[in-house]
């Protein structure tokens, strides 16, 4: 019995040494962690910044691009409210006609439906210049009308001071400073815009299906843009290409650049 408590002792001395080993190794690898904790959040802290370097200049970088070359900004029309105009020359008019006409005057038959619009005859959405706008509600029939009508008519007085080409350039605009954007945001875009595509809204006349398939995608890329850099979901509306554009590009969008 006296060995064999012997025995159990240097065994019990034994596993008494290891243990000290493997406390103090233990203390190293807690001493080891907490460098690496303070290394990280330094490192997170330095990465944090940078992104908020990066963000200031993609920032300042899209705020010179959209006030030198690419200016977005709402025109205001001189259209007045029909609503106004019949009840100032019919006094005996009743408030449910003017009701229903100011009604109808924010109502757009659009693409086969009629489509609530509240800016539509107020204004319009203008790019690198008040003369190239885009209708606010959306409607881009003047250029479908324009092709077909040229199919069928050729002459020189089509080619002056038609809406359709104002459509074109404008959104020939815009989807080359969608591209610029996505490459200053580093923002892949879900649908794939090159520059043959920036020269079909500005080249060939587009059949009325290819130029809704054109101007979808160009929308759909706006609206994740939009998406990307946090702009209010309430402002926002699938068919108002320029709007949502002037919406991003706004010094009042505060995630701009993230």
């Amino acid at each position: 019995d006296t060995e064999g408590l012997l025995r159990i002792k240097e065994e019990n001395q034994k596993h008494y040494r290891r243990a000290q080993r493997h406390q103090e190794k233990k203390e190293k690898i807690q001493r080891h962690n907490r460098k690496l904790g303070d290394l990280v959040e330094k490192k997170t802290y330095d990465l944090k910044t940078q992104y908020e370097h990066l963000a200031n200049l993609r920032r300042t970088h899209i705020l010179e691009l959209t006030s030198v070359i690419f200016p977005i900004e709402e025109v205001k029309t001189s259209m007045r409210d029909p609503a106004d105009v019949s009840s100032e020359s019919d006094s005996a008019m009743t408030s449910s006609t003017v009701s229903k006409l100011a009604e109808a005057r924010r109502t757009t038959y659009l693409s086969g439906r009629w489509v609530c619009d509240d800016h539509n005859g107020d204004t319009s959405i203008s790019i690198t210049g008040p003369w190239i706008t885009l209708p606010n509600n959306g409607d881009y029939s003047a250029y479908y009308n324009w092709v077909e009508e040229k199919k069928t008519t050729q002459g020189p007085d089509m080619e002056h001071n038609n809406p359709a080409h104002t459509i074109s350039a404008a959104l020939c605009y815009a989807t080359q400073l969608v591209n610029t954007l996505s490459l200053i945001l580093d923002v892949n875009l879900p649908k794939k815009l090159c520059n043959r595509q920036v020269n079909e809204f500005c080249g060939e006349n587009l059949s009325r299906h290819r130029f809704t398939r054109a101007v979808k995608k160009l929308n759909a890329n706006i609206l994740h843009l939009c998406f990307s850099q946090h702009v209010n979901l309430d402002l926002l509306h699938p068919l108002h290409t320029l709007r949502n554009l002037m919406y991003l590009v706004s010094p009042d969008t505060e995630n701009l650049g993230r």
